[in-house]
């Protein structure tokens, strides 16, 4: 009997408090996102297993939930937006104008080990820009993911922003297993298996390469090669932007943040706040995904993580402000009409009223009014 009164692994309730809160901080975020210009849009909860997993999805397979349809085709649940987003906008959207700006809401699912900020299923919102290549577009989805940190009560965080091209200038000349393990190693930040490596100081030098605006300059020395020098270039050009926006003071340079070598191709970021050991948002540029679906598109866009969203606000001492005072009605026996009809009014004024569902005494409706939160009692005899 103890497995009915479970949730499956990963999984969580959200109570009436936490459920107003995540609903308050996503309700900020959707019309942050809509005063950009982004359009919601809302995909199937699970996709056809290929469809998550093209080229550039693959490694993701064995995290998928997957089930079969009655035609024997598999499914699986969504383990991000921004696959299925690329789907529909190569299929129901295909002709739709550049820029394409598109935002969303969603729950999505993801096999993994069960710790703090990593469920196995967890809510979303984020925005996927398609259609432009320059950095002025990756500015606006910074700048965005900043604001859509500060509207959800955040005040203390920081975006750490990195270009992977810089990374991949520099590893040119080598081998392509060489530069495999030099990949694997950027992205698991492994600095003992990197320096064990046959390479350049330069490559070895990246995981330290964090700071301020002046990194960009002290990056530049080891840039002997302008596929690198272009990566600094496109940082510095989107700085320049992110401090017009006015969000330059959350930004911090981190050329070691890769996040994924195959999937990523520009600029990079995450987010993080205090407290919290895992990042709030992350994103990127990712200029080869829609090729995989047979239109090739320049795209960016990010994620932002709501649960971790929340585990912030209170770590922050973010104070909730989100629950709706509301009004107690009650009324003695014979009076049920009344209190429906005069509901109704206070409900049309804007007031949130719960109205008893039985006659009580005024020493019990007084009892209800506290027992309910409410913050006034008005009691028909």
């Amino acid at each position: 009997m103890t497995g009915l009164l479970e949730t499956p692994y990963g999984t969580r309730d959200f109570l009436p408090a936490e459920a107003t809160a995540k609903r308050t901080v996503e309700q900020r975020l959707i019309e942050l996102f809509a005063g950009f210009g982004y359009e919601e849009v809302v995909t199937p909860t699970m996709e056809y297993l290929e469809t998550l997993t093209t080229s550039s999805g693959r490694i993701i397979e064995p995290h998928l939930f997957k089930m079969f349809d009655r035609n024997n085709r598999t499914l699986a649940l969504r383990h991000e937006m921004t696959t299925p987003i690329a789907r529909l906008a190569v299929s129901r959207l295909k002709d739709a104008s550049a820029p394409l700006k598109l935002s969303y809401l969603a729950n999505v699912f993801r096999f993994r080990n069960n710790q703090p900020g990593r469920q196995c299923e967890f809510h979303q919102a984020g925005v996927e820009l398609l259609g432009v290549s320059n950095a002025f577009a990756d500015a606006e989805i910074v700048a965005l993911a900043a604001q859509g940190l500060h509207v959800a009560g955040l005040a203390d965080f920081t975006i750490c922003l990195g270009q992977v091209e810089f990374a991949a200038g520099l590893m040119e000349n080598l081998s392509p297993e060489t530069q495999s393990h030099v990949k694997s190693a950027l992205e698991r930040h492994d600095v003992v298996a990197l320096n064990e490596l046959d390479i350049d100081d330069a490559l070895k030098k990246i995981p330290t390469l964090q700071g301020g605006r002046e990194l960009l300059t002290e990056a530049r020395a080891l840039a002997r090669n302008e596929r690198s020098q272009r990566a600094l270039d496109n940082l510095s050009e989107i700085y320049r932007l992110l401090e017009v926006y006015g969000v330059a003071e959350k930004i911090s340079f981190d050329l070691g943040l890769i996040r994924d070598f195959e999937y990523y191709t520009g600029m990079v970021f995450e987010a993080y706040a205090p407290g919290v050991g895992y990042s709030l948002a992350g994103g990127g540029r990712y200029d080869n995904m829609l090729r995989d679906f047979g239109a090739a598109r320049p795209a960016t866009g990010f994620a932002l993580g709501i649960e971790r969203i929340l585990d912030a606000r209170k770590f922050q001492g973010v104070a909730d402000n989100s629950r709706v005072d509301k009004i107690y009605l009650s009324y003695a026996a014979g009076l049920e009409v009344a209190a429906i009809e005069r509901a109704a009014e206070l409900r049309a004024e804007g007031t949130v009223v719960e109205v008893s569902l039985s006659p009580q005494s005024r020493a019990d409706a007084e009892k209800s009014c506290a027992e309910r939160f409410c913050m006034e009692l008005i009691y028909l005899q």
